[in-house]
């Protein structure tokens, strides 16, 4: 008896179903004026910014710890991390400009 007491107590809840076909949302359309975001070129320069510092980043590693292994003085190795420093800028900023400028002489030919 003690278990249909708890039974009688049970109230059962519906849960109404709600249709969103009529409340469809509709492509917003773009103004004809609006900019179009040439991700391509976005792409291009990070992939420059990011193989340009990793490059760099291991060069001069490379070179500050060779100084470090044969010589122990700082000021040793603070010079040539810091020629390694110009010389890859100036390599890079070079290389960089080379490149572009023969990108676009192909796309203009």
């Amino acid at each position: 008896m003690a278990a249909q007491g708890v039974h009688d107590k049970v109230h059962h809840v519906e849960i109404p179903e709600i249709n969103n076909n009529h409340q469809q949302k509709q492509p917003k359309e773009e103004p004809k004026d609006a900019a179009k975001i040439d991700y391509s070129v976005r792409a291009q320069w990070l992939r420059a910014a990011v193989l340009g510092a990793n490059d760099g980043l291991v060069s001069i590693a490379s070179i500050i710890m060779g100084i470090g292994a044969v010589k122990r003085d700082i000021k040793d190795m603070l010079l040539a991390g810091f020629t390694g420093l110009v010389a890859g800028v100036c390599s890079m900023a070079i290389g960089e400009y080379v490149s572009v400028h023969t990108q676009l002489d192909i796309e203009i030919a």
